[in-house]
């Protein structure tokens, strides 16, 4: 299962069932669970662990030293979760020790060619970032978010659950759970109403989520008015509670 041109450390473990193709290069302290298909010309770098069953594509480099001027050679991390797909050049950076020292990925997301995730970012599970999405150093971002096409968020800028950024955005600050942004820089452009209904939300949720998104939006209210009045409204499955939470742990500034 591994191509006689790959070079893979003996300080390297990998599972059982692991495909390595040709020309790849698997670092000392990388751990890849089973079942992964790792193919040709991929470069993996450690301290990185990765889950089982993720592909990744051609002329990816996963878990490389990061591009943070202050990063001097310290022994930081990445960590990755199961069934990610990583398409060709992708580019995915460990962390730094001015944060946690970790960057990490959960599980079930894709990243489609040329995406970039920088140092100490953290992303969830079942996201899809299109062709090119960048996502600058600390960037949280939350489980179910698509990014469209050339994406750039600003680094330590957060993502809630369920978000979608249209093609091309550039995104200064954070967005909510559950809403839609386009635009450079990018603005609320209402929810992303059709993810939620692809994904099972119920129409009570949505409606929920449709009056606290004209709260936070719409009435002219500074955000502590709003707040508020979201934090009075009655909550649907949780839906509201997610999206008061969203906004209540934003430090750079909330996208309004």
């Amino acid at each position: 299962m591994i191509h006689p041109t790959a070079i893979v450390d003996p300080k390297a473990q990998l599972g059982s069932d692991v495909s390595v193709g040709a020309y790849t290069v698997i670092g000392p302290n990388v751990v890849i669970g089973d079942g992964c298909d790792i193919r040709s010309h991929v470069v993996i770098n450690g301290p990185t662990t990765i889950g089982k069953n993720n592909t990744i594509y051609q002329f990816a480099s996963v878990g490389e030293e990061c591009q943070d001027k202050k990063y001097a050679g310290e022994d930081t991390r990445l960590t990755m979760g199961d069934n990610n797909i990583v398409r060709e050049g992708c580019t995915i950076h460990r962390g730094t020790v001015q944060d946690e020292g970790l960057t990490s990925i959960g599980s079930d997301n894709l990243f489609m060619a040329y995406v970039h995730i920088a140092h100490d970012c953290r992303i969830g599970s079942h996201c899809i970032f299109a062709n090119t999405a960048t996502v600058a150093g600390h960037v949280y971002v939350d489980d179910f978010v698509i990014l469209g096409g050339g994406t750039m968020v600003h680094q330590f800028c957060k993502v809630g659950a369920h978000a979608m950024s249209a093609g091309g955005s550039i995104v200064l600050r954070d967005i909510p759970a559950f809403v839609m942004a386009s635009g450079q820089s990018a603005s609320a452009y209402g929810l992303n109403s059709e993810g939620l209904k692809r994904r099972g939300f119920s129409p009570e949720s949505l409606r929920a989520l449709k009056s606290a998104y004209r709260t936070l939006y719409r009435k002219g209210l500074k955000l502590d008015d709003a707040m508020l009045e979201l934090k009075a409204m009655d909550d649907v499955d949780g839906v509201i509670r997610t999206f008061v939470a969203s906004i209540e742990r934003s430090d750079r500034g909330l996208m309004r």
